[in-house]
């Protein structure tokens, strides 16, 4: 078996961080999504994954190279736009060949393993295998209609959903998806719909099987939910302490102190993680805060966010809380008269003063 990742996309509800980095290589307690979906297929024992990347740049190819630092062998496939996810599937053909495969949205984190559904597909011997999980919001993706414990039908973001259910980003096929995603057409929007081939496949015969998600699962498509899963993440990281920590420090929980961080006359109350040469002095770091390397945080207190790399923080005076903070970001307190607030904001920024 092998499998296929998607890594491309412009990631709009993330901006203004995906302006300059591709929204699978955010950091989830400092570490690349892409690397959870990468180290997924290690478990499961796939050798061979293809990576759908934008045509434009070579920033995912970049970061994970040929793969070999995972034990695997990485092939990367461009998309020439975001053409929809059956198109996905419809320019892997080649390297999938008559293999089957497992398709892994790369924005999405699920907790456990995928041998359980690898088990389902194949035992069921069907065409294609679904995960489905039970959302608040189904209208924003793929909803199957259940009768009897079989999918009868799925509808692509309807605005009537006929069940409670998401069809999430993982997936599991043999080669007749392959008679599906070329013989469909285009949705109203444009692009080859995932859920047109799966309507395709049930209106030609073909068996889909199907197993529900009972743990956790997101889409990390919106800030909310990167926040989120950066703290289901951190409930499950292990304490490791590598960096410095002085005695007038109070450290309580699940906290990663990564080499040549500093802690200084600061609260750290886990789970946390603080990244490679980061200082915290004077501070207060709160629960299910990820703080990346080489950053500053100085009379100040975080708490349920994420900073990534080379970001300070200085002299805030309020509590900085369920906050995204990109690369090299810097927030300080105001020193001139009068005191006033200053911001330099990009696209699609959200502040919130208290």
């Amino acid at each position: 078996m092998k499998a296929l990742i998607t890594a491309g996309g412009k990631g709009t509800r993330l901006r203004p961080l995906t302006h300059t980095q591709n929204k699978h290589l955010l950091p989830i307690a400092n570490k690349p999504i892409l690397h959870y979906a990468l180290e997924k297929m290690v478990d499961a024992g796939i050798k061979e994954v293809g990576i759908i990347t934008n045509q434009e740049g070579d920033e995912v190819k970049e970061a994970l190279g040929n793969g070999e630092q995972w034990g695997l062998s990485i092939a990367y496939i461009p998309q020439e736009a975001p053409l929809g996810l059956a198109h996905v599937v419809k320019i892997s053909q080649d390297f999938i060949g008559d293999d089957s495969f497992i398709f892994y949205l790369g924005d999405n984190m699920v907790v456990g393993g995928l041998k359980k559904f690898i088990k389902a597909f194949e035992e069921q011997g069907s065409n294609c295998h679904l995960t489905l999980s039970k959302v608040k919001d189904p209208e924003r993706f793929g909803v199957p209609e259940l009768r009897d414990n079989r999918i009868i039908s799925i509808e692509e973001k309807p605005s009537r959903p006929k069940s409670k259910f998401a069809v999430t980003g993982i997936y599991l096929y043999d080669s007749t998806i392959f008679e599906a995603v070329n013989n469909i057409q285009p949705s109203a929007r444009g692009e080859l719909e995932i859920s047109d081939a799966h309507q395709y496949l049930l209106d030609h015969g073909y068996s889909i099987s199907y197993s529900e998600i009972t743990g956790w699962w997101k889409d990390t498509g919106k800030p909310e939910d990167v926040l989120e899963a950066n703290r289901l993440i951190l409930e499950h990281t292990a304490a490791r302490q590598n960096g410095d920590i002085d005695d007038k420090s109070y450290v309580t929980g699940n906290v990663v102190v990564d080499d040549g961080a500093k802690i200084i006359n600061s609260v750290i109350r886990g789970p946390v993680i603080i990244g490679k040469n980061t200082i915290i002095e004077n501070s207060f770091i709160g629960p299910f805060t990820s703080i990346g390397d080489d950053c500053i945080v100085r009379n100040s207190e975080v708490e349920f966010s994420l900073v990534l790399n080379s970001v300070e923080i200085l002299d805030v005076g309020v509590r900085i809380e369920g906050s995204l903070l990109g690369t090299s970001a810097r927030i300080v307190s105001s020193s001139g008269r009068p005191q006033s607030n200053r911001f330099m904001v990009g696209d699609q920024s959200l502040i919130e003063i208290a």
